[in-house]
Formats: structure tokens, C-alpha cells, sequence
């Protein structure tokens, strides 16, 4: 699998960077992780304009505005100018749909229905979706709205992405025996940071060293934030290599 970001700006876009947002690939299959406030430009960077309509899906960990905005800019792109001969699917917490079409505007039927095949996260993070030959999964994790951390595995391969949450142990068990975990540290270690919400640096690479993973790149750092000292404290407590995303950064997996 190859993971290319498109966005890694935590919170809000960021004067260098998009609001989350990954690609994911594997043997033709294009798959999307988040896509927040600014990241549908970076991904037409990759795939072209006239590629928005050959997406095979749509992952979105969220609803806040920096981890599924542009899904907005891509039904203007799918309805208007690259129509898609089938409608991409677009996985997501319950009532995706309906907040989409708020978001654009429109009535909740149709919404967004006529680009897009919304579809909700099984109850189970045993219940795996399938995108191409990539294999999902998902369980909930502690953030103030439903919110998801995702798993996608490729022959033999795995990369998981924490999405937006505070400490939990259902992120651990969803990165078990990863070869990379991209893990928020969107908080700032010391600071008297409210409960329930983000990871600290130290905290992302607590989780990382708990899942046994082989790899962690640290994300999602407002632009208020310090990446460099974010991935420092995550580094004194895993002893795994410890990478920072930055926009258009790339890794095989």
C-alpha cells in the first residue's frame, strides 16, 4: 500500500498545510481517508481532476469540519464536472448523509445521494468492509461526536489511522501488530488540555508502543502546535521509528 497526505493540519487548515487527509493505494484501488477543509486540491494534484470520478471510496473517521468538509467540493466536482459512471461510496458514523447535504445546502433526500453511495460503519470492528482488494475496518474511539479509527489492510500489510481521539484502549487493539499507525497528537504535552477530546505527543506514542506497532507517523497538529515537539515526546516513550506527516509526505507500507 502506499499512504500519501494530502492534508495533516489538525483542527483547521493550517497556512501550510490542508486539514486531514490521506490517500491510500493499493493495485488500481484509490481509497481516501478524511477529507478536510482545503485537501480536495492536493488530491486532484495526485489523481487528476477527471480521477475524482474513478475514487473507489471515501473513509471518513468523522464529521467535524477538518476531516469531511470537502466531500462538498467533490459532489460539485462528480455532479458538474467529471461525472462518475457509478456513485462513489462514502463510509461514515450514522447520519452522514443527512449532515452532508446540510452542509451543502440541500434536503436531506436526495442530499448528496445522486453522487454519492452513503453508507454506515458496521457495529463491529470484526465486520470488515471491503474496497477493491483492501480490507477495513473500524472501531469507535473517545472524541466528543461519533468517531472512528480506521484499519486497511493489503496482503499481509496494515496501516492504521487514529482519526481524531483521546486516550482509549480501542485504538491499541485496532493497532495491534500494525506496520504503521498515523496518530493524532493534536494536544500539547503539560498543557492543562480539557478530557475526552485529543492525544498528546507522549500519548500517541504511548499507543503506538502499546500495539506493538512498527512504525508511527504523528499528525494532526493544529497550527498553533509544535509538530517537532509533538513527535520528541512521542519518541521518549516508543522506541519505534517516529516520522511527522507533512503535505504531499509519502510511505510505503
Amino acid at each position: 500500500m502506499r499512504l500519501t497526505v494530502l492534508g495533516c493540519s489538525g483542527s483547521m487548515p493550517g497556512p501550510d498545510s490542508a486539514a486531514s487527509g490521506y490517500l491510500v493505494e493499493a493495485d488500481g484501488t484509490r481509497l481516501v481517508l478524511d477529507l478536510g477543509n482545503g485537501a480536495l486540491g492536493p488530491l486532484q494534484r495526485l489523481v487528476g481532476v477527471a480521477g475524482l470520478a474513478e475514487l473507489d471510496a471515501v473513509v471518513l473517521s468523522h464529521l467535524h469540519p477538518d476531516h469531511c468538509m470537502d466531500l462538498c467540493g467533490l459532489y460539485v466536482a462528480l455532479r458538474y464536472g467529471v461525472p462518475s459512471p457509478r456513485r462513489v461510496p462514502v463510509y461514515g458514523p450514522d447520519e452522514t448523509a443527512e449532515r452532508m447535504a446540510a452542509a451543502y445546502g440541500k434536503e436531506p433526500d436526495p442530499g448528496l445521494s445522486g453522487e454519492f453511495d452513503f453508507r454506515t460503519y458496521p457495529a463491529s470492528p470484526a465486520d470488515a468492509i471491503a474496497v477493491g482488494p483492501l480490507t477495513v475496518r473500524v472501531v469507535r474511539v473517545e472524541h466528543p461526536v461519533p468517531a472512528y479509527a480506521v484499519r486497511v489492510e493489503h496482503e499481509g500489510r496494515s496501516l492504521v489511522y487514529s482519526g481524531d481521539t483521546a486516550a482509549t484502549p480501542a485504538l491499541v487493539e485496532l493497532a495491534r501488530g500494525a506496520d504503521l499507525l498515523l496518530c493524532e497528537a493534536a494536544y500539547a504535552d503539560g498543557a492543562d488540555n480539557p478530557p475526552g477530546i485529543h492525544l498528546t505527543g507522549r500519548e500517541a506514542g504511548e499507543h503506538a508502543a502499546a500495539a506493538g506497532v512498527r512504525r508511527l507517523v504523528v499528525t494532526h497538529v493544529p497550527p498553533w502546535g509544535d509538530p517537532q515537539r509533538a513527535a520528541e515526546h512521542a519518541s521518549a516513550v516508543y522506541d519505534g521509528p517516529v516520522e511527522l506527516a507533512v503535505p504531499g509526505g509519502r510511505w510505503e507500507v
